[in-house]
């Protein structure tokens, strides 16, 4: 799985996409509330380990999640 962070501009918020390992769009959810959307593609267990990798990553570059 890969998981890329989007920067907004003006009233458009920031954005989180988590991709398979064929770049399949798996969640698209806004950053400051992904918990909802992680839970409902079935990543509810891996949430918090999602969010650590989301504050540490740059907007626009993909990185690999190894769980």
């Amino acid at each position: 799985m890969y998981i890329i962070k989007i920067k907004g501009k003006a009233k458009i918020p920031d954005y989180l996409q988590v991709r398979d390992d064929n770049f399949t769009l798996i969640v698209y959810t806004r950053t400051d509330r992904p918990d909802r959307a992680l839970e409902k593609c079935g990543l509810g267990d891996k949430i918090e380990k999602i969010k650590e990798i989301m504050n540490a990553i740059p907007f626009g570059q993909m990185t690999k999640l190894d769980f």
